[in-house]
């Protein structure tokens, strides 16, 4: 199994990619915790992976909370031993164009997004270095790199941060052992895409922007998760992995 003896830990596995990636890393051998507000949500996938014979712990995280942040990392070092990879899932979007995006709406956004991450990155270095090195995926998007007409200016600046930030911490702790890349999904079929999708117009519009004609499903993103948080992936970090169905190659 690619994950064999490892410890995960996954912002936003309560359902969406989160979820998928929490199920994957644990069919493939990882013990894994779960971090998530959606308590009802994160306890049904810990008990899934528990009834199947993985190893799961469900945590309530506040991502944009360092208090939560370090009790998080502790109870799943208190309970699983260590912590080798560190998936920065959890994030939120919201349409809005600049000059009606209001302080509280970009506040919220970059605090979950952008904030989030860092401070999740920020909490599991130690337990990683103590572990010996580790893997840290952090979550962005297609919009991390190209511009778009059809999303916020916060969810697009998160975004970006999200991608220099990775870059500054791989930099920071390659010496660590710790590796830190970022993967890009193109449009996914989770929650947060459920409106979109629900209203033919912006359907049509975002489907004439992907190559291959669909949205993406959780499972194609969390495969590519799935190799950067490996050994597979040893030599790779500071990178970018690019899961958008062709969007960003026109």
């Amino acid at each position: 199994m690619r994950l064999d003896g490892k410890v995960a830990f996954i912002s936003g596995g309560s359902r969406g990619m989160g979820a998928a990636e929490a199920r994957l890393f644990a069919r493939e051998g990882a013990k894994v915790a779960i971090g998530d507000v959606l308590e009802d949500d994160g306890r049904k996938v810990e008990a899934e992976i528990n009834e199947t014979g993985g190893e799961a712990l469900f945590v309530r995280l506040d991502v944009t909370s360092e208090a939560d942040w370090e009790r998080a990392v502790a109870a799943t070092v208190g309970q699983f031993g260590r912590l080798d990879i560190l998936v920065n899932n959890a994030g939120i979007g919201g349409p809005s164009r600049v000059e009606d995006t209001t302080v509280e709406q970009w506040d919220q956004v970059m605090n979950v997004n952008a904030k989030g991450v860092f401070l999740g990155t920020k909490s599991v270095i130690p337990a990683m270095r103590e572990a010996g090195g580790g893997s840290i995926v952090n979550i962005s998007s297609q919009l991390g790199l190209v511009g778009s007409d059809h999303s916020s200016p916060q969810y697009q600046a998160s975004k970006g941060a999200v991608r220099l930030f990775t870059k500054a911490t791989a930099i920071q702790h390659a010496k660590d052992g710790i590796r830190a890349n970022s993967v890009h999904p193109g449009p996914i079929v989770t929650p947060m895409t459920a409106a979109g999708r629900a209203n033919p117009e912006q359907y049509r519009a975002m489907l004439g922007r992907i190559p291959l004609g669909r949205y993406g499903e959780p499972d194609e993103v969390a495969y590519g998760v799935l190799y950067l948080a490996s050994d597979e992936s040893s030599y790779v970090t500071g990178s970018e992995l690019v899961i958008d169905g062709g969007w960003t190659a026109q």
